[in-house]
């Protein structure tokens, strides 16, 4: 049932169609920036999207799936009936998100208000009423879709659920195309394809668990006593996942207050959730069954181990790209976005939120490599109250701060809480034991690995000015920006090879698998 796979392998899988899920993104998200630009429409869809993507992480990705993930896996290592527990899971969060559903389409005014006040008294308000009673099932799609998605990665099958979220972007590009040449509503259109998008995602994880042994179909939900643990150990993670809401709520509802700023900040989240969610999401979902695993085992050197080379393997990606988003954030954002609709002034504001989420960017894929330590062990309260303060932060900043910085308040908040939540985690990881200590390899490397980063910085600076021409306004624009992360990435990888931070040996390895 259980297919062993290495954990690096395990990241490349994840990573590689995370990858193409966020080139697919920027394709949709730079259609509707030309379409729409900062308007409206677009500030309408992009609010009623995040409805069902906010209950989403607080319901499976976030609460149900931290406590789901290592008691499956570990009833997998057992060999203890985990299909049985598989199939009450499924049942029970089945029966939670259906409820919820249905509440979303009464209160939905209250939740567009809730996300979004600054839209109160104006024609976005009915629009993102309208787009978000569409969206809003989608939560039980892809609520649904997760939670298979963890029995499969605590199988060691990460391909099928890798790549489901491709599907979402595929079937919106998709109907992008076919409003635009049908003359359709485009806001319309983009929200019955999430709707439809999520079927088909939950479509493919249930047909890949079925294939791997575990036909999960529902049934009336019962309290057993794994379900009353899995409460148990879900509910410190619920609240967590309800602080990490507030926090985006914060963001949103200042940026609400600012024309625009609800899509500017949109299409900066986008850009630095690339590698966010290439290299984050891929040691996230890889780390957690595999910690779980051997914790379970009591094999504290080897979860030491994977987590060392999850940090190393992070660090090595994320460092280099949050420096590039904050060197040369204007290009990227003219390049990416500017045509159409979405103007010079649409990407001077996008660029400075870039920048700013590009500071914080190391904090939050860092985050994801700490918090498995803590929901590996069952132990869901410390990142609750560690949440807890990074909320007040953000929530003080955002809120304090807009009056003097507008709506880059929401994003400066959003950095400044992440580095609180990675100091708060490492601290608290140090009373785990063995398994949380950082080991020599990773600390003679991470220096080697910051000089390798800022000389990347320095030389895409200069090379982007010489590039200028090509840069902006001209028709080999995405040739030069081609020719700019090519020329970044060579110096990267050179200085890491003569500082010793990567081997010619380990590279070879690692383009061979």
């Amino acid at each position: 049932m259980i297919r062993k796979i290495s954990l690096a392998s395990g990241f490349f899988t994840v990573g590689i169609w995370t990858l193409l899920s966020k080139v697919l993104g920027f394709v949709r998200d730079i259609m509707i920036a030309s379409a729409m630009g900062s308007g409206p429409v677009a500030q309408a869809f992009l609010i009623a999207f995040s409805l069902p993507n906010m209950f989403r992480r607080f319901f499976a990705e976030g609460a149900f799936n931290t406590a789901f993930v290592p008691m499956f896996s570990k009833k997998v290592e057992a060999g203890d009936n985990p299909e049985n527990f598989a199939r009450e899971a499924f049942s029970g969060l089945a029966s939670i998100v259906l409820v919820t559903v249905l509440l979303g389409q009464v209160f939905m005014p209250f939740l567009v208000l809730a996300m979004a006040s600054g839209f109160a008294d104006d024609a976005r308000f009915d629009l993102t009423v309208d787009y978000g009673r569409i969206v809003f099932p989608y939560i039980f799609f892809i609520s649904l879709a997760a939670l298979l998605s963890g029995v499969l990665n605590a199988m060691g099958r990460f391909a099928a659920a890798a790549a489901a979220p491709v599907l979402l972007n595929i079937i919106l590009v998709s109907a992008m195309y076919l409003a635009q040449y049908m003359g359709w509503d485009i806001g319309a259109a983009l929200s019955w394809a999430v709707l439809l998008a999520g079927f088909a995602q939950m479509a493919l994880v249930w047909w890949a668990a079925h294939k791997a042994g575990i036909t999960l179909l529902p049934r009336r939900p019962r309290l057993s006593p794994d379900m009353k643990r899995l409460a148990i150990i879900a509910f410190p993670a619920a609240l967590a996942g309800g602080v990490v809401q507030i926090n985006l709520l914060v963001g949103r509802q200042v940026a609400s207050y600012f024309d625009g700023a609800v899509a500017w900040l949109s299409y900066a989240d986008r850009l630095y959730q690339l590698p966010l969610g290439v290299v984050g999401i891929a040691i996230g979902v890889v780390l957690l069954p595999d910690l779980s695993r051997k914790l379970r085992a009591g094999d504290d050197m080897g979860g030491n181990q994977s987590l060392n080379r999850a940090a190393e393997f992070s660090l090595a990606l994320t460092l280099p790209s949050a420096v590039a988003l904050m060197v040369i954030p204007t290009v990227l954002v003219s390049v990416l976005f500017q045509r159409g609709a979405f103007d010079a002034t649409d990407t001077a504001n996008t660029a400075l939120a870039v920048a700013i989420y590009g500071a914080g960017l190391p904090s939050f894929v860092l985050a994801k490599v700490l918090a498995p330590l803590f929901f590996a062990r069952e132990d869901t309260k410390s990142p609750f109250r560690f949440a807890m303060v990074s909320m007040v932060v953000n929530a003080g900043l955002a809120i304090g701060l807009s009056p003097y910085f507008g709506y880059i308040a929401a994003a400066i908040g959003t950095s400044v809480a992440g580095w609180t939540m990675l100091v708060l985690l490492w601290l608290g990881s140090r009373r785990l034991g063995a398994a949380a200590a950082l080991d020599a390899r990773l600390i003679s490397r991470l220096p080697k690995i910051i000089f390798a980063s800022l000389l990347m910085g320095f030389s895409l600076y200069a090379a982007a000015y010489l590039l200028a021409p090509w840069l902006y306004g001209s028709s080999l624009r995405y040739a030069a920006l081609g020719a700019l992360v090519a020329f970044g990435a060579l110096v990267y990888a050179a200085t890491m090879v003569f500082t010793g931070a990567l081997r010619p040996a380990e590279l070879k390895a690692m383009l061979r698998r």
